[in-house]
């Protein structure tokens, strides 16, 4: 479950680049390369190289990653601010943003701890909650009897 959020996460790595002099509207900036398609293909195809070594399934696992890594920028770019996302980077460096923008968009880094940023998660846990709700439903494990 770690790994899964985390690849959920990785597509805001980018924002360390902030301490190293990368401009939120450069390339490799905030809502960049990072955010795009052909990024979470890469992600993808090392999750398919690395699944056996795991005891996964390769395709599934490339799959869901893809799923879980494109879907942080597709989310993005329904959020009130910032510059929208990179999606077709290296293709097109073009930012952008989704016709409905209703996610308020989160402070970045330490900011996070204030009040708006306590907004801006009860606002996305209410937003996801039907979505929790699924994955954490409890589910009854088929019995002996449930198979053909």
């Amino acid at each position: 479950m770690l790994f899964w959020a985390s690849l959920a996460l990785l597509p805001d790595a980018d924002a360390v680049g902030f301490s190293f002099g990368i401009r939120y509207g450069d390339e490799w900036g905030h809502r960049g390369a990072t955010h795009s398609l052909v990024f979470a293909a890469a992600v993808s195809v090392a999750t398919w190289l690395c699944a056996p070594r795991f005891g996964a399934a390769r395709s599934r696992a490339a799959a869901g990653a893809f799923a879980v890594v494109a879907s942080h920028p597709l989310l993005d770019t329904l959020t009130t601010g910032g510059r929208g996302c990179a999606l077709f980077w290296p293709f097109d460096l073009t930012r952008y943003f989704a016709p409905w923008r209703f996610i308020p968009v989160a402070p970045i880094g330490r900011a996070f701890i204030s009040t708006e940023g306590m907004w801006v998660a009860t606002v996305e846990l209410v937003l996801f909650l039907p979505f929790f709700v699924y994955a954490l439903w409890p589910r009854r494990r088929p019995s002996q009897y449930d198979r053909p």
